[in-house]
């Protein structure tokens, strides 16, 4: 005699859980049937070879379901994405079935086919009426039975699991340290205050190697693994390139990307601008300071940098630049002139400290003197090293400026520096790992105890003046995926040796 599906489901559970297993990623175990449920429901690939159809408007006008499937409305959980004027409903089993009117596998069958719910109404007219095989219908009915079950891995009953690239060796390793003993220290707090909704929150570190190759396989392992979300990774090699890795599993990542582009996608939020957002807000600042006009500006940049000079090129044309000139000084041409010429009125840099100091030098034996622009995590160590007439005409962007942190946030930044046991060293490295660790912690907060990847994208999205007392207030939007988007622009007296706060934040519009 077969034991009933339902008590073997519970003797597993039962087993599981005296075993200590904490699940892997899409663990949930579905039948066939039910796996082909979810393909359809998410996908809106049926199983058989006829396509599955959905008809839209009051002309039934026919399109394949993978346009329009299930879970493009009623999101991946089931429980709906509103959508301007359409609410969209929540349709778990549960729902489903203890709802007025409910719903059973004969009158779902008839809403899907009908657009008629049991007690006959039209359902509303945003609704697509499907067109599916019985095979098909009956799969998607199984696992709608299943669907809140099926989570996202990393979220379990009592915990929630999140990932994280650290370096244990080579010349990141201190820092790797530094950013986990924080973000440790900083989900300790958080559980000891209950966690989040009931769930306790762990970290996974995963090393990323020596390099691009290592750090892929690396994160691949993550993914693969049991984690909902990545939290502050510390990996330049993946830089720029965690929007096509994250992609196809549609995980998030919230964390401090400094070199990064800007150009990750709509899964990757960054508390703070990175490379892309400072050079644009110098283009905003230096075209407030002169009219651009017919005077050249030059960009100057390594071989692996031109992707970023490129997109600074167009933000200065949009600036008024009508001459704007690309010079790759690793292989030292400039769109075929010279690069350095008298009238020459701004020179934005992208590069190492050294190689400005090389430029400069070059310049000042020219007789030229443009207005210096750069990143100040780039330049600032060699800035007060520049030949003497560029005093007052370097401008440096810097994400932060002391004047951000506000007391509360210091003492709260210092309490948990005295929990992970570190030093006030490497403070913008520990504030950007810190203000991502607030940050995902508030969107995880938002998106309830049914939380998911989808809602806690949207949420993430929605976050608007968030305050975290050590940067300025993030925000985000359909678009936006810097919280922060801006920076503060400092001069250099060379004379004096020290650097000059122009009292100016030029915030950047998408």
């Amino acid at each position: 005699m077969r034991r009933p599906r339902g008590r073997r489901r519970r003797r597993a559970w039962l087993l599981a859980m005296l075993l200590g297993w904490t699940g892997l990623a899409g663990a949930l175990e579905l039948t066939p049937e039910e796996a082909a449920g979810r393909r359809l429901y998410r996908e809106g690939v049926g199983a058989g070879d006829t396509p599955v159809e959905a008809r839209v408007g009051p002309a039934g006008t026919a399109m394949p379901a993978s346009v329009l499937p299930c879970a493009g409305c009623h999101g991946r959980d089931g429980r709906g994405r509103p959508e301007g004027a359409v609410r969209p409903p929540e349709i778990t089993w549960r729902r489903l079935t203890t709802g007025r009117p409910a719903y059973d596998a004969a009158s779902l069958a008839r809403a899907l086919g009908e657009g008629l719910d049991p007690a006959g109404e039209r359902l509303d007219p945003a609704m697509p009426r499907f067109v599916m095989g019985w095979r098909d219908l009956a799969n998607l009915g199984a696992y709608l039975k299943r669907l809140e079950e099926d989570r996202d891995p990393g979220l379990h009953e009592a915990q929630l699991r999140l990932g994280t690239l650290l370096p244990s060796a080579g010349p990141l390793a201190a820092a790797g340290k530094t950013v986990g003993a924080l973000l440790q220290a900083m989900l300790d707090e958080l559980n000891q205050a209950g966690g989040i909704h009931g769930r306790r929150l762990e970290l996974v570190i995963a090393d990323p190697g020596p390099d691009r190759a290592a750090a892929e396989a690396a994160l691949a392992g993550l993914l693969d693994g049991d984690v909902f979300a990545l939290l502050a990774p510390l990996a330049p090699a993946l830089e720029g390139r965690y929007g096509e890795l994250l992609a196809p599993r549609g995980v998030p990542l919230v964390g401090p990307l400094p070199e990064a582009d800007g150009e990750d996608g709509p899964l990757v939020f960054a508390p703070l601008p990175g490379l892309r957002e400072q050079l644009f807000a110098l283009a905003g600042f230096a075209a407030g300071e002169s009219p651009p006009g017919e005077s050249p500006a030059l960009i100057a940049y390594p071989p692996e940098a031109a992707r970023q000079a490129e997109a600074l090129a167009a933000r200065l044309r949009a600036h008024g630049w009508k001459r704007v000139r690309l010079f790759d000084y690793g292989a030292g041409q400039a769109d075929g002139e010279a690069p350095l010429t008298a009238d020459l009125e701004a020179l934005f840099f992208l590069g190492a400290g050294e190689a400005l100091l090389a430029l400069g030098r070059a310049l000042d034996e020219a007789g030229l003197a443009p207005r210096l622009y750069a990143s100040a995590r780039q330049a600032a160590g060699a800035a007060l090293r520049l030949p003497p007439a560029f005093s007052g005409r370097l401008f440096l962007a810097y994400p932060l400026l002391p004047a951000d942190v506000s007391p509360a946030g210091a003492q709260a930044l210092e309490t948990l520096r005295r929990r992970a046991g570190l030093d006030a060293r490497q403070p913008a490295l520990q504030i950007g790992a810190y203000s991502a660790a607030l940050l995902l912690a508030e969107g995880l907060k938002r998106a309830g105890r049914d939380a998911s990847r989808e809602r806690l994208l949207r949420e993430l999205e929605n976050l608007h003046a968030l305050h975290t007392g050590v940067t300025p207030p993030l925000g985000f939007g359909p678009g936006r995926r810097v919280g922060a988007a801006g920076a503060h622009i400092v001069g250099v007296d060379l004379a004096a040796g020290r650097f000059v706060p122009t009292g100016r934040y030029v915030r950047i519009e998408p």
